[in-house]
């Protein structure tokens, strides 16, 4: 007698339980569109701190009309710095008055009490001879010297 196969009798073989991971208890509780929602929040988080990274300026508003401006220059923008001012409407573009400091990470940096209410042009001065604008600035503005330059605005 010939051993034949149930695939060739057109029997339908048992299908084994599949054994099925347990569900995750917050996806079935949301719906789709949180879910995107928060991987989106996530998403415009990381690219935050991607950009504080980099960022210039940070501005801290206190009670009065004053905002604490801190600057930093990227030390990718001055690798070889030594010296870093900046120079700008609120030191009446004074190229010596506003050193910055040089950080471990190789950033420089400095802190400013400004009015509120105002926009600020100002610029980086790189070892007395190099003027760089600010990566980050809240716009640009042209100055008469055929550039432009960097504006913070409180």
């Amino acid at each position: 007698m010939k051993d034949v196969s149930k695939k060739e009798t057109g029997q339908i073989a048992k299908a084994k339980p599949v054994k099925m991971p347990p569900a995750n208890k917050k996806a079935s509780a949301k719906s789709a569109a949180p879910d995107l929602k928060s991987k989106s929040q996530r998403n415009a988080n990381r690219v935050s701190k991607a950009k504080d990274a980099i960022k210039g300026v940070k501005k801290k508003y206190l009670k009065s009309e004053i905002c604490k401006v801190t600057f930093r220059l990227p030390r990718e923008a001055a690798p070889a710095a030594e010296r870093v001012t900046i120079v700008g409407d609120f030191n009446q573009w004074d190229l010596s008055e506003s050193e910055m400091k040089r950080m471990r990470n190789g950033d420089f940096q400095l802190t400013i009490e400004l009015s509120c209410n105002r926009e600020y042009r100002f610029k980086y001065l790189i070892d007395s001879n190099k003027w760089e604008n600010d990566w980050c600035a809240d716009k640009y503005t042209p100055n008469p010297f055929g550039g432009d330059d960097s504006v913070v605005v409180i």
